[in-house]
């Protein structure tokens, strides 16, 4: 499996994807809650098990139990993670899993923020995610590159209907107990483009309507991007050590006034917000570099 191009180690499993995934692919308001396809999540499973070389692991075990206390008790959780490739959910969860009982049980607790693409663009990726449980969204970056006037205006009209029933369908979740996975850059990482790494001011309204969060940093990457980054199929699979480590709990409030009081006159709050969750991913991910 190392070294081969995602949509040829996908083609081999498409009996499989054939088989048990689903042909819901095209969002609209009533379908944004995607449950995980226990089936698909097997078949992950079992592929990042091959990728991850000895010495990968998540760490450390108390910060997932003080996590899952905290939502398990009532509070808002978010889960803010760096992102480089289209498995890290399914290594970020399968790893949590590795880690004990805890682990287990916010590995099953969580439902990641998904970009729209990644469910329309091919049926082959759409089968990618469908193993774990997540709320679709229309990125706003997704508008930027829309020309045509017209149609910028009929996708401005299906963004926000399919955003109001995401949002709806976040507090829902969140009632229950769930905490949500978001990538506060909304892309991948890419080398040599730093504003890949840059955070979405958007993003300081889930921390702003969440009670508590923690912070992700991931290094070592089975999944890497391949010269045309639109070209999801063609990313490079391979095996690597994989080190993820996690932050305590952090107080939403008090974090977002931390971060305001860095602020001067005339800055953009809400990206102050978001800079700051990616300068201490970034102490993180240094740390283990």
């Amino acid at each position: 499996m190392d070294g081969l191009v995602l949509k040829n180690m996908l083609e081999e499993l498409r009996p499989l994807f054939e088989r048990y995934a689903s042909k819901d692919n095209i969002i609209t308001e009533e379908n944004v809650h995607k449950l995980e396809n226990p089936h698909i999540r097997s078949i992950l499973e079992s592929a990042v098990q091959k990728l991850l070389l000895d010495g990968s692991k998540l760490y450390p075990e108390a910060h997932i139990i003080e996590f899952l206390n905290a939502i398990k008790a009532g509070k808002k959780g978010i889960i803010l993670s760096e992102h480089y490739s289209n498995l890290d959910l399914p290594i970020f969860l399968y790893l949590m899993e590795q880690t004990g009982d805890a682990g287990k049980e916010l590995a099953h607790r969580s439902i990641a923020m998904a970009g729209m693409k990644l469910t329309e663009e091919d049926p082959l990726i759409a089968a990618l995610t469908e193993g774990y449980e997540r709320i679709v969204i229309y990125p706003s970056r997704t508008l930027a590159g829309i020309t045509d006037p017209v149609q910028l205006e009929e996708e401005k009209k299906r963004s926000r209907t399919i955003n109001i029933a995401s949002m709806r369908t976040l507090e829902e979740v969140r009632k229950e107990g769930k905490a949500v996975i978001v990538y506060p850059a909304g892309t991948r990482y890419r080398p040599g483009k730093p504003e890949t790494k840059r955070g979405v001011r958007e993003i300081d309204s889930y921390i702003r309507t969440s009670d508590v969060m923690m912070l992700v940093s991931i290094n070592g990457n089975c999944l890497r991007i391949s010269d045309d980054p639109a070209n999801m199929l063609g990313d490079i699979v391979c095996q690597d050590k994989v080190v993820i480590e996690v932050s305590p709990v952090i107080n939403c409030n008090e974090f977002r006034e931390r971060a305001k009081q860095r602020c001067h006159e005339g800055d953009d709050k809400k990206q102050a917000v978001v800079d700051l969750v990616m300068e201490e991913l970034e102490i993180m991910h240094n740390r283990n570099a």
